[in-house]
């Protein structure tokens, strides 16, 4: 715990966290725990802490430091194992943040950090019930981070920045947001994988996660004025051990006309993603992503983004499970936008961060981040940001 306590120590004298979120900053997770395996037995019980101090060193709104952390704890039970409930498993998500927030003195869209929430909680992240048809087909419902499952691939969750979870053209939707990390709602989910490497998975969930007048608790509140979000996503396999993924989410909800018109239906998206190891020679990889994705102009800030990146991993001699990558997103702003605000045609994030395992519960990753044009507001300076987070992570099976 030396790295949160200096963390903090440095900055004391650092001004009151940022206030709540609004829902326009996008936002991604970077734990999304794994089903239970054979080995481990019919419980999991897992805590993880990430401690995080990261700086605009230059350009953005202020300059400054400011010390960021998360708390996962995650309680997993193989209920036909544990009560006798065939092909059904429990998942319990309980999650902390302290609330801080560094993207308020960056001035991004897109999100530096990806542990930020911007107002201090210990909230029920998740709980849901996944139900196994044959080995084939699943159902899960309950309280569900739509970004555990959708819009997500193994290499591009290596980096801080949270637009290389889910992308800012998704994220950026909705009243507060989809259903994705700090605020979840409910949700229920069919899976279906008719082959190795192939599956499609279908999702409808409350159109507004939890209150965004009250960002700090778990809410659960069905209004036809609320609506729903519909996503979909095929899954194919690409190349030798790669990933393609085809998705589209749509609300069924009114929403405001960026030009002030009036209100619409029609808040809708598309993505296609990828993943693909370019290079597997023993000991080491290289592993290369990269996202397209669109939004509809007439309701979102951006209607088109891009992200690509290079995830090297055992590349350095004796720690072949450091990883190393340097990633680019970028928000591109749509028409109806710019001719209401006045904004530039795009925000874009170049990272750049390497994340060593110490002991199997101790990881450190620096990071260094470049943000050209944040918000998109040609009146705010390009910024640098620098960081370094730890990770501390138990994990305890067989309960």
């Amino acid at each position: 715990m030396l790295l949160p306590a200096l963390a903090l120590a440095a900055i004391a004298d650092a001004p009151p966290a940022a206030p709540p979120q609004d829902g326009t900053r996008p936002h991604s997770h970077t734990h999304a725990p794994a089903e239970i395996e054979e080995a481990h037995g019919p419980l999991l019980f897992q805590v993880t802490y990430t401690a995080e101090l990261i700086g605009n060193a230059a350009g953005g709104l202020r300059r400054g430091a400011r010390y960021l952390d998360n708390l996962d704890i995650v309680f997993e039970a193989d209920l036909e194992k544990v009560a006798g409930w065939t092909g059904a498993q429990l998942h319990l998500y309980g999650l902390y943040n302290n609330g801080s927030s560094i993207s308020d003195w960056v001035g991004d869209s897109h999100a530096v950090s990806n542990i930020e929430t911007g107002v201090r909680a210990f909230r029920l992240y998740e709980a849901w019930i996944d139900q196994k048809f044959g080995e084939r087909v699943s159902l899960r419902a309950g309280l569900y981070d739509l970004n555990s499952e959708f819009d997500a691939l193994d290499a591009s969750g290596l980096f801080v920045g949270s637009a290389h979870g889910i992308g800012t053209d998704f994220s950026q939707s909705g009243q507060n947001g989809p259903s994705i990390f700090p605020s979840t709602s409910l949700a229920a989910r069919i899976q279906v994988e008719p082959a190795k490497g192939w599956a499609a998975r279908a999702a409808v969930l409350d159109g507004v996660p939890g209150d965004p007048a009250r960002p700090g608790r778990t809410v659960v509140r069905l209004s036809k004025d609320e609506g729903a979000l519909l996503v979909g996503e095929v899954q194919a396999p690409l190349g030798e051990g790669g990933k393609l993924l085809l998705g589209h989410w749509r609300y069924t909800a009114r929403f405001d006309l960026t030009d002030g018109s009036g209100t619409a239906t029609g808040n809708s998206g598309t993505y296609l993603r990828a993943e693909l190891p370019l290079s597997a020679a023993p000991g080491r990889r290289l592993d290369g992503f990269a996202r397209f994705g669109t939004a509809s102009g007439r309701f979102n800030m951006f209607d088109f983004f891009i992200s690509t990146g290079l995830k090297f991993t055992g590349w350095i001699p004796g720690r072949d499970e450091d990883e190393f990558g340097i990633a680019l997103a970028a928000g591109f702003t749509a028409e109806p936008w710019r001719t209401a605000t006045g904004a530039s045609a795009a925000e874009i994030a170049i990272e750049a961060t390497w994340r060593t395992q110490l002991s199997p519960w101790l990881a450190v990753q620096p990071h260094a981040q470049y943000i050209r044009r944040p918000s998109a507001d040609p009146s705010v300076a390009d910024a640098l940001v620098l960081g370094i987070r730890t990770e501390i992570g138990v994990d305890l099976f067989g309960l």
